[in-house]
């Protein structure tokens, strides 16, 4: 199943709207291009499937 997430873009600071899919597992990484300025985001998912929560977290590809 995907839920509609989003994420603070590390590097213009805009919110981006983005999808994770849970059953990708509970930590996964990838890059994800920012919907404003274009540069690539690392986001970092957690996924906590008991509570039905996640947390991104994002920084520049270097």
């Amino acid at each position: 199943m995907s839920l509609a997430a989003g994420f603070q873009c590390a590097g213009c600071g805009e919110w981006n709207e983005t999808v994770v899919d849970e059953s990708a597992g509970s930590r996964q990484n990838y890059v994800e291009d920012c919907q404003i300025c274009c540069k690539p985001n690392v986001l970092a998912v957690l996924w906590d499937a008991s509570a039905l929560e996640y947390t991104i977290m994002a920084e520049l590809e270097s």
